[in-house]
């Protein structure tokens, strides 16, 4: 190892090849290498160390020791008898000293040095490789920040590779999407995830493609594990009594940050994947969007009043408040009156009013009456085509012709019932449209099927009835449906809707009332 001794004695080996090829070694690495041979001799000087302490090869490899050039004369027999005795010391030693640059300043440095021995074992030289200590400091510091966000960090953390797949995953982020940490390596996304995997999978590209964005995004998800526990519900009618919307209650909002992860030792930047960083921020986002619908309905409610009370009949007065309660609620609405809620003196006591019965006014149930659906007459509808205002009712709307609904349509179920009744097409339609596969052949078919069996628009796949009531009678009936671009109406929206029943059917009341006054 030695500067003058033989090849064979040296680090690299014996031979000119041997030495050129252990230069371009320790040029090419990112630690600062220094080689001293038995009598304490520079004999490697690599380009780190060059640019550390700006003394060049030329300059180092020759000379002995470091005192009063690379060292203080005052700190050299310190610092060469630590870094000297690691020759007879086993494995390395590890110690942190100032060393000088050529411009005089001192550099605080982290050395691991190793003794080399010659091919009688007898030691001929160090190898001293060091760095300054605050890049080792940061270094540390970054591998326990990863330590710690991958083991106790409150957020969830996926790192993802340029496929898209995870490759590493902690705790808080498992559970958040109901997997085994080791399971969800190497997996694709979309065997996590159902609904947002392609908001999610956009972004990821994104990050890849454009670096880090600026801002948090917020991404609504449904995980596919609560989609497969909680069935794909079958039946055409899944949700024809009043129960909590399903799909509603499963889907999660998470703040999401991205990094894209790219290797510090590339000459140019070589994306290594993307870090996912996302916290559940699903209930606090609820109740912003529940504080924001209920100021906006309470206002639309208000609005609906004012604008009726201008309206000299009371037919129209209704439909103002069907086409109010409208916006931002459904896209069509329907008015179904019972032909005679009023019955003449001396009428079968069946059809009378019944105090504090939930039918009061419904049809004859004797032998030979009238069926249950033949006693509601369409008085008011939006257009079929699209969404728009409901046009005026016809004066002699209470003897039209009776809706052919069956005995098991959900406005007759509600006129029975006297109270809100939800419904949402089921079975593999409903699947479809979660999967936003409704215009394939047969799926398309299936939901107008669906909606032309109830006497619905063409498109309809959500459905509430709510039930109108006044002086203790029963009215008729009020529809609200949404199409395949909507959520299924929940028990909020329910209380909505009967909300708006109420007054409707004040002036549903009053437009009888008036004529005989």
């Amino acid at each position: 190892m030695p500067g003058d001794g033989a090849a064979g004695d040296r680090p690299g080996g014996g031979g000119a090849d041997d030495e050129l090829l252990l230069a371009a070694l320790l040029d090419g690495m990112d630690a600062a290498l220094c080689a001293f041979d038995a009598d304490g001799v520079v004999t490697h000087w690599n380009r780190e160390a060059e640019r550390i302490l700006g003394w060049t090869q030329e300059e180092a490899v020759g000379r002995r020791g470091l005192a009063g050039w690379a060292v203080l004369k005052a700190d050299a027999p310190d610092v060469e008898g630590r870094l000297f005795g690691a020759m007879e010391a086993p494995g390395r030693q590890v110690h942190e000293f100032a060393l000088l640059t050529k411009d005089g300043r001192r550099v605080l440095v982290r050395t691991q040095s190793s003794g080399v021995n010659g091919t009688d074992g007898s030691a001929s030289g160090v190898y001293c490789a060091f760095s300054e200590v605050h890049t080792q400091i940061d270094l540390e510091r970054s591998i326990a920040l990863s330590e710690a966000l991958f083991e106790d960090a409150t957020w969830g953390v996926v790192l993802v590779d340029a496929d898209l797949r995870p490759v590493v995953v902690n705790a808080h982020a498992a559970r958040s999407l109901r997997a085994p940490r080791a399971a969800m390596l190497g997996r694709p996304l979309g065997e996590l995830l159902d609904q947002g995997l392609e908001e999610l999978e956009n972004a990821l590209h994104h990050v890849l493609s454009q670096g880090t964005p600026p801002a948090p995004t917020e991404l609504w998800v449904t995980l596919r594990a609560d989609r497969d526990a909680g069935g794909g519900g079958g039946g055409a009618v899944g949700a024809e009594s009043a129960r909590d919307d399903a799909e509603g209650a499963a889907r999660r909002c998470w703040r999401s940050g991205f990094l894209r992860l790219a290797s510090p030792l590339a000459e140019e930047p070589v994306p290594l994947g993307v870090a996912w960083l996302f916290q559940d921020v699903t209930q606090p986002k609820r109740n912003e969007q529940d504080v924001a619908r209920l100021r906006f309905r309470d206002n639309q409610l208000h609005r609906a009043a004012r604008a009726a009370a201008e309206c000299e009949d009371p037919m129209e007065a209704a439909t103002v408040h069907l086409d109010f309660a409208l916006a931002g609620f459904a896209d069509h609405a329907l008015l179904d009156l019972v032909a005679d809620p009023y019955p003449h003196p001396g009428a079968d006591a069946a059809t009378s009013g019944t105090p504090g019965g939930a039918t009061s006014g419904a049809p004859v149930t004797g032998p030979g009456a009238p069926a249950a659906s033949a006693r509601l007459v369409r008085a008011a509808a939006t257009p079929a085509t699209v969404p728009g205002p409901c046009p005026p009712v016809e004066p002699d709307v209470w003897h039209g012709i009776p809706v052919g609904y069956g005995g098991s349509h959900p406005a007759v179920q509600a006129l029975e019932r006297g109270g809100s009744v939800r419904t949402s097409i089921g079975g593999v339609a409903a699947s479809a449209l979660q999967q936003g596969r409704s215009g394939e052949q047969g799926i398309g078919d299936a939901l107008a099927d669906w909606a032309a069996a109830r006497k619905w628009p063409e498109g309809t796949v959500h459905g509430l009835c709510v039930v109108l009531r006044s002086r203790g009678r029963t009215l008729g009936v009020a529809t609200f449906l949404r199409g395949a671009s909507r959520r299924g109406f929940d028990r909020v929206d329910a209380t909505y809707a009967e909300d708006v029943a109420v007054r409707v059917a004040a002036a549903v009341d009053l437009a009888h009332v008036l004529p005989r006054a």
